[in-house]
């Protein structure tokens, strides 16, 4: 997926392709994305119809470009934010507050594309081949918030920790998106509860009696990613 372009964009050009995606998301907000046409997201945003495919081939083209705006905006938000302790729980609800932030307002979106995203072939899935830099790069604020935190992590679940912490952020965002209690207030509690236990649980796992089931739960992962 992508966009037509192959040289830098102009200036005006990238002027145009970033008030098509903002029309996009407004159209998307007010009437989803299965009743956004690429028509209606061209006249939102005061271009011909054939300016839009000209920069976005599709619906996808632009939540992809929307996927991509938001991971740099929470590159930006995260980093700062997990620097400022090193614990692990302050670290990673660092992460899941900055996403839970930048997706308030695209609820009704997600909600659209959670249909098509559980298919694993879809181009816009969270496990799928198009969306593996996002998915990669979401990882590694896991990975960033682990290795610089003061909680000894066991070696042989290191590797694999950052991938689970990213799942149960999907997790995350996926009870918030169907969270109809007022301001999404049942999703904080069930982060401020689910997060305190993960954390407890990576922290008892580097003991000695958690070793052998420790190593069962690696093997387990590792058997099915494989």
């Amino acid at each position: 997926m992508g966009t037509r372009r192959e040289k830098p964009p102009t200036p005006k050009a990238e002027e145009t392709r970033e008030r098509i995606v903002d029309a996009a998301l407004r159209l998307f907000r007010e009437k989803g994305f299965d009743e956004t046409t690429m028509r209606d997201i061209a006249a939102e945003a005061g271009v011909a119809t054939g300016a839009a495919y000209y920069y976005f081939r599709s619906k996808e083209d632009l939540v992809m470009a929307f996927y991509l705006r938001t991971a740099e905006v929470a590159r930006e938000m995260s980093g700062p934010t997990i620097a400022k302790s090193a614990d692990l729980k302050k670290r990673v609800r660092a992460i899941l507050d900055v996403n839970l932030e930048l997706f308030a307002d695209h609820r009704r979106l997600l909600v659209g594309l959670t249909r098509i995203g559980m298919d694993p072939d879809h181009p816009l899935s969270p496990f799928g081949k198009e969306t593996t830099p996002i998915r990669e790069e979401g990882i590694d604020y896991f990975r960033d918030a682990i290795e610089g935190s003061s909680t000894k992590i066991p070696k042989d679940l290191q590797p694999d920790l950052p991938r689970l912490l990213w799942l149960y952020q999907l997790g995350v965002m996926l009870f918030y998106i169907y969270d109809k209690s007022p301001e999404q207030r049942r999703t904080r509690r069930l982060v401020d509860g689910s997060l305190e236990l993960i954390v407890r649980l990576i922290q008892l796992s580097g003991l000695p009696l958690m070793g052998p089931l420790r190593k069962r739960v690696v093997a387990l992962i590792r058997e099915v990613e494989a």
